[in-house]
């Protein structure tokens, strides 16, 4: 189903099977699994809770707060509040609703922290090199049709006050794509603690949430996935205890033109996708939300200005950058602690 605009290509986050051993005589909590599409994508959610749980209205629940971030959110649903937004061509102010503000208000503190390198205002560019909702195009753009593209974005072309969202440029237009999967996580994983699970691992389309443990006591384990083409194999597992965990890569959504490769991430400095050798990057932060827009910006900056960005603001990131002979993987002062290899 077409939801939240799929602006860039997420690296599966792969959940370990851990089997659970007990004597005849113990009653152990089963795992319970809930799946289902949004965003164009897929969600699962896994827990154990001792007391029992009405399913059915359980995943209603889910169900019916993923289609409400959808109906917000998507750039693929014409009546959704954004595109609402991006269609309003005058200066005064849009009402947004809460949801909306409360994941727009993150999106501009990380443009502001990142100097723009997370910029949700970056549609016309994501459009133009054909990595948007017009589909893919067989030539990059030309000289006046970035620059064309360029005068319309700008995440400081924004005002938020309040629930009042401003543009200063006609045409200027949002995608949440960044950032929203991330707060959907965070959403399943408010409704889960509602319910009183304190047990789980919620992912949408690889981006998730953790907290507990199993009856057995055994931590969750995670795995990243190895960012190559051909073959689907782990680069590294992860106890991550009670986090986010957001992945970006570049390996599978690029096209190419004389040799040259034109990777899905744009860097709205220069208006063109990344040249650089990072592959992907996974970021861990309580908030999905937050992990979910650092790891799509630290991924669009090269590897050694990430590293002092992440170590900088205190953020656990892991770079994994290619070289002539492999991979090679740079690890922020806040992420050494989950490296368990």
């Amino acid at each position: 189903m077409h939801s939240i605009s799929l602006v860039k290509t997420w690296l599966t986050i792969i959940v370990l099977s851990v089997v659970v051993a007990c004597s005849p005589a113990q009653q152990v909590e089963q795992q319970t699994q809930l799946n289902g599409n949004t965003m164009g994508t897929y969600y699962v959610v896994k827990f154990y809770s001792k007391a029992a749980v009405d399913q059915t209205a359980l995943q209603q629940a889910i169900d019916k707060a993923l289609e409400q971030i959808n109906d917000l959110m998507s750039t693929y649903r014409p009546d959704s509040e954004l595109m609402r937004f991006n269609r309003h061509a005058s200066s005064e102010s849009f009402a947004l609703s809460e949801q909306s503000r409360i994941v727009i208000a993150e999106a501009l503190r990380l443009a502001e922290q990142t100097d723009g390198v997370l910029d949700i205002t970056v549609g016309p560019l994501t459009e133009l090199w054909g990595f948007g909702a017009s589909g893919r195009v067989e030539h990059a753009p030309s000289d006046e049709d970035l620059a064309a593209a360029r005068a319309l974005i700008g995440y400081n072309k924004l005002t938020l006050a309040g629930n009042q969202l401003t543009k200063s440029v006609t045409g200027l237009a949002v995608d949440l794509s960044t950032i929203a999967k991330g707060y959907g996580v965070d959403q399943v994983a408010s409704i889960l603690q509602d319910y009183g699970i304190e047990n789980y691992l919620v992912e949408i389309g690889g981006e998730m949430r953790i907290k507990g443990e199993k009856p057995d006591a055994t931590p969750w384990k995670i795995a990243i996935e190895k960012p190559v083409n051909a073959e689907r194999s782990v680069q590294r597992i992860l106890q991550t205890g009670d986090m986010g965990v957001a992945t970006s890569g570049d390996y599978r959504n690029y096209f190419e033109q004389d040799g040259v490769r034109y990777s899905h991430l744009l860097d709205p400095r220069t208006g063109k996708p990344i040249q650089h050798r990072t592959v992907s990057v996974t970021v861990l932060h309580p908030s999905c939300m937050t992990a979910d827009g650092y790891a799509t910006a630290l991924n669009v900056m090269a590897a050694d200005e990430a590293l002092a960005f992440a170590n900088r603001y205190n953020i656990a990131a892991l770079i994994v950058v290619k070289t002539d002979d492999g991979f090679t993987e740079l690890a922020s002062d806040a992420f050494k602690p989950f490296l368990t290899e």
